[in-house]
């Protein structure tokens, strides 16, 4: 089965309804977060089951052709079920995203920091509970937009400075789009402190990314990398 969408238009209100409980799975109270995660772990295993019936009840109304099935009610509303049920979890409450709306007005905009810095944060506990690159790399992509407003470029810088001193994780080289997005004073300074610090991670990460925000017409692909690291990155 496909993700079927729910609105994503739907107002702050009905995020807040929804997933308001996700503040805590970046909370720095351990006890706060284990909470958030159990309601995490009920809501998802509601999803899954939800699936498991929908998945169920597909292949028994195959034989009615692929009109009648999708009329017929049993399915219908298991499916309607599913896609309640989903986008009350992370990350499925995140996969209805407007096409070709203004991210910096869209509700679920606080949502997706939340999602993105549970994974800069604690990339444990995402990985073991919700794991999911493709959304990782779509809500990067779809936040790497240069109009936000100060607090949310705050936060957006703060998560680039993170990424850059941690070792590589799946899909953080798209925090490059980000950074080019960002361009500052306040991104360069904390880049430049990351890439004289200590950390090898930090050093070889921000030079890397400062490189390319002064040439913002190179690429960055696996070979510009390679290429800069078997030169100036490993200089």
């Amino acid at each position: 089965m496909t993700k079927d969408a729910t609105p994503g238009d739907d107002d702050a209100r009905a995020w807040d309804a929804r997933l308001g409980w996700a503040f805590g799975l970046i909370a720095d109270d351990p006890a706060t977060r284990a909470a958030a995660l159990h309601h995490l772990d009920r809501a998802s295993e509601r999803a899954d089951q939800a699936l498991e019936r929908s998945n169920e009840l597909w292949y028994l109304t195959l034989p009615l052709g692929p009109e009648e099935q999708f009329r017929e009610s049993a399915f219908k509303k298991a499916r309607e079920e599913y896609a309640d049920l989903v986008h009350h979890t992370l990350p499925g409450g995140l996969w209805a995203q407007p096409v070709g709306a203004d991210v910096t007005a869209w509700p679920g905009l606080p949502y997706a920091l939340l999602f993105l810095e549970w994974e800069a944060r604690y990339p444990r506990e995402w990985t073991e509970h919700a794991k999911c690159w493709s959304t990782k790399q779509s809500l990067i992509r779809r936040l790497a937009v240069p109009v936000h407003d100060e607090a949310v470029s705050a936060q957006l810088t703060h998560l680039v400075e993170i990424v850059v001193r941690r070792a590589h994780r799946c899909k953080d080289r798209e925090y490059v789009r980000m950074a080019r997005a960002l361009d500052g004073e306040d991104l360069r300074r904390r880049l430049g402190g990351a890439a004289r610090s200590d950390n090898p991670w930090a050093r070889v990460n921000a030079g890397y990314v400062l490189w390319l925000l002064d040439r913002p017409d190179v690429p960055n692909t696996r070979h510009v990398w390679r290429t800069w690291l078997a030169s100036e990155g490993a200089a």
